[in-house]
């Protein structure tokens, strides 16, 4: 037996994204949000709204970062998600993060996520809200690498849980995608 929800958000997992800019002073900003993923091979969208100040910047500057938000900085994600930069200046410095200048695009990278997609603006629709980013480079701190390569584990990225208003690190691993199904082949 199934229940029926009806129309409701609740895609699993669902990431959590932190969403970062700089001002017109150059102050870097940043904000969480969970809609979005992978839409072509080298775009991201998302679904933000037209008054976010994050959103001001990252039509204004044509550049954004977007960081994987991880179970090691649970508080301070959520932190950039209720509190807006309309309303407090210099957000990030109050949660305690720091930011370096992405090599690849005008916006700033925020050091303690040790992963960000670097990405110019391809397009913003307000009646929609879906921002697509093009992704110019992705970036991840050495730490969390396993053979060269990005280690889910290590990340520990969160998930958002739209059903029950929580956050979860994604577990263990449980397969290996395109050789597991051969068995049925």
């Amino acid at each position: 037996m199934r229940k029926n929800f009806g129309v409701k958000p609740l895609v699993y997992p669902m990431p959590v994204y932190i969403i970062a800019t700089y001002d017109e002073n150059g102050v870097p900003d940043a904000m969480n949000a969970a809609w979005g993923g992978v839409s072509e091979e080298n775009e991201i969208s998302v679904c933000i709204s037209a008054g976010h100040k994050t959103t001001k910047n990252l039509i204004a500057r044509e550049a954004f970062t977007i960081s994987m938000a991880t179970a090691d900085y649970v508080a301070e994600c959520d932190y950039l998600g209720i509190v807006s930069g309309n309303k407090v200046d210099n957000k990030l410095e109050k949660c305690g993060f720091h930011v370096v200048k992405s090599e690849f695009v005008d916006a700033p990278i925020i050091t303690e996520l040790p992963m960000a997609i670097e990405c110019k603006l391809k397009s913003y629709d307000k009646d929609t809200c879906r921002l697509v980013g093009e992704i110019i480079n992705v970036c991840a701190d050495e730490s969390i690498l396993t053979d060269g390569k990005i280690d889910p584990m290590k990340l520990r990225p969160i998930t958002f849980d739209s059903a029950n208003n929580a956050y979860h690190v994604i577990g263990e691993k449980v397969g290996q995608a395109f050789s597991d199904g051969k068995k049925i082949k």
